[in-house]
């Protein structure tokens, strides 16, 4: 399977013309190749990649991958948390329930704003003093290790893929 695979994979990327959608419902025809968006995607999936691998050969332990080993400034964790409040999933769904609610539904949005980082104030310093990086971590101490960590995964995945559907909407809208 595996093989199979990477056999697709690389077939799609020496033949692109074989990953093309057909033509529109009314018997349009194909659209052309978009040399320029392909291009643009593998460089950069390559950038990603490159940081990637730079950043692993930094990483040397738990706190190392989890906190960047104490180095993170202030403001660089401003821009990060900046980042997932202003992605597109969270645009989306604020507006979703605007649409949904009316102007109620603007409390879904302050609540969140202002909740989040009264749950981080009162499980932060917990998770710190138990040397814990995450919710699990202290899970599956104090439970059982494999169960914990198997939940723990699936609840990702699961909230991974909503969130990405969400993602991978607003581009097309």
């Amino acid at each position: 399977m595996k093989k199979l695979t990477h056999l697709f994979v690389a077939l799609s990327v020496c033949f692109p013309s074989l990953a093309l959608a057909a033509g529109t419902i009314d018997g349009g025809t194909k659209q052309a190749v978009n040399w320029a968006a392909i291009g643009m995607f593998i460089g950069f999936v390559s950038l990603t990649l490159a940081i990637t691998y730079w950043a692993s050969k930094r990483t040397v332990s738990a706190a190392d991958f989890y906190s960047a080993g104490g180095g993170i400034s202030a403001g660089q964790n401003g821009l990060a948390i900046a980042g997932d409040y202003m992605s597109a999933a969270s645009f989306l769904g604020i507006s979703g329930l605007v649409y949904t609610s009316g102007y109620d539904g603007l409390i879904y949005s302050v609540g969140w704003l202002v909740g989040w980082p009264v749950v981080t104030f009162l499980i932060a310093e917990q998770l710190r003093n138990l040397g814990k990086f995450t919710f699990a971590d202290v899970a599956s101490f104090r439970l059982g290790q494999t169960r914990i960590r198997i939940l723990a995964a699936c609840g990702s995945l699961v909230t991974v893929a909503f969130y990405l559907i969400a993602q991978m909407v607003a581009p097309a809208s």
